[in-house]
């Protein structure tokens, strides 16, 4: 398989351009026709993959465990009571030896520098599988669903509500200002994105020709758009942030009534997972007929599976 991001690190989903975005995507709607028809592949035999983990995990370990085994590779689950990450011995020593040893490293924690370091220093491909900044792997997920309901990106609308700064949304104005989907981020004041992001995200729009918008108002962020998307409101290690978060959010939740405001009875709803129903969406919109989280979840797996194909 000829790839053009053999030997390649996904850190933050800038790294890829438009053309490299769609490449694995393609391969991600490849692996997952071949894996709904049974077809068993074994294109990673004899590579071994590090799954680092500092915050817990569903889709993103069993997303990662299960691509690389059913590829025929070997993956290694680390918490921070198995190794010496940044304790006893800094990080860039534990990069080095992870590299001597492993194909790869995936790396799920809070610090965007712990997986840049890890980059660095070990000599192979790393991939972030979710910082307090970043969530790329989640967005490549995101990007195939939507093309799946849609049959294409480019022209598509998607609205965040929620948490307009945390890594989901970060990714998604990448993501979707890089493929050519209008992104508008709903979200109170206090709550949004940095604005060099929402300064790069709108040059990266204009070159392709979509928008980028921030939005308070719930009725004028949805109305026309193709996709309706939240995630919870207090990430993990905002605990303590958890009442004021409520108090600020709790006019963004997603309800059949936010859905019916888009005025578009194709629209769809897109969650990261978990969800915390009653919070940023109520239960009958997440299990409801316009819901695609499920879909997202099942597409984490074959998109990366997509990325260790392209990479390894």
């Amino acid at each position: 398989m000829k790839s053009m991001l053999k030997g390649r690190s996904l850190l933050t989903l800038k790294d890829f351009s438009a053309a490299e975005i769609r490449f694995v995507l393609d391969l991600a709607a490849q692996v997952k026709a071949e894996a709904h028809a049974g077809k068993v592949n074994q294109r990673l035999r004899g590579k071994t993959v590090a799954l680092i983990f500092e915050k817990r995990s569903t889709r993103t370990r069993c997303s990662f465990e299960t691509a690389v085994g059913e590829e025929g590779g070997h993956p290694v689950f680390l918490t921070l009571n198995d190794i010496h990450l940044g304790e006893k011995e800094p990080i860039q020593d534990t990069a080095r030896v992870l590299g001597r040893m492993f194909s790869a490293i995936e790396f799920r924690g809070y610090r965007q520098e712990t997986v840049e370091s890890l980059a660095k220093f070990s000599g192979i491909p790393v991939y972030n599988g979710l910082t307090d900044d970043w969530h790329p792997t989640q967005i490549l997920a995101d990007l195939l669903t939507v093309e799946e309901v849609f049959g294409s990106l480019r022209g598509r609308k998607l609205a965040f509500l929620g948490d307009g700064r945390n890594n989901v949304a970060n990714t998604l104005l990448v993501g979707c200002s890089r493929m050519g989907v209008d992104v508008t981020i709903v979200s109170p004041r206090e709550l949004r994105p940095a604005e060099d992001l929402v300064r790069w995200a709108g040059q990266e729009a204009g070159r392709n020709g979509s928008r980028v918008e921030l939005i308070a108002d719930v009725e004028a962020g949805v109305k026309g758009v193709d996709v309706v998307y939240t995630d919870v409101w207090v990430s993990m290690g905002e605990e303590a942030k958890s009442a004021e978060r409520l108090r600020l959010l709790e006019p963004y939740r997603v309800t059949r009534e936010v859905l019916a405001m888009t005025g578009r009875k194709e629209s769809i709803f897109m969650h990261d997972l978990p969800a915390v129903r009653g919070n940023e969406v109520t239960g009958d919109v997440l299990d409801g007929e316009s819901s695609r989280a499920w879909d997202q979840a099942e597409n984490r797996k074959h998109t990366i599976k997509a990325l260790l194909l392209a990479t390894l």
